[in-house]
């Protein structure tokens, strides 16, 4: 099992840095070159600064069972179809139930946004969602080592 962080404004590097130590797990840092990421565990891969750039570099190597940390709903997608465990950096595991309906929500606001329309605001960051994600972290990581 490898780990990959899709970075660009990830808040969870820290975190899954300390963790992915902890069990001396590889972890790949995917950025753009427009960020400064410095981490001395970590490979640090930087694409360029395209739209997709990162995404593309994740989908072409990331394997079955490899893990995936993304805000991205397309790339949890693209990735849940070649077996990658996906989540997001509140914890939230993305699954062949949920991502359809992300996938719509994400269609919406997209289509309320081009119309001029409000649709709700993201809340601030708390510490309460760092707990969720290192539980779900956590979890994921002892999952595949008792099924090792």
């Amino acid at each position: 099992m490898k780990i990959f962080i899709d970075a660009d404004g990830s808040p969870v590097v820290g975190i899954t840095t300390n963790i992915a130590m902890e069990y001396n797990i590889e972890l790949i840092i995917v950025k753009n070159y427009a960020h400064d990421i410095y981490n001395d565990y970590a490979t640090i891969i930087s694409v360029d600064i395209g739209k997709d750039s990162a995404d593309q570099f994740i989908v072409n190597h990331a394997q079955e069972n490899d893990l995936v940390i993304t805000q991205d709903y397309g790339l949890a997608a693209l990735l849940l179809s070649k077996q990658v465990k996906v989540i997001n950096q509140n914890g939230l595991i993305y699954n062949n139930d949920n991502i359809d309906s992300l996938l719509n929500r994400r269609f919406l606001n997209a289509k309320a946004r081009s119309q001029n329309k409000r649709h709700s605001n993201i809340k601030k960051r708390s510490s309460l969602d760092d707990e969720n994600f290192s539980k779900t972290l956590n979890s994921i990581i002892l999952n595949e080592i008792r099924n090792d």
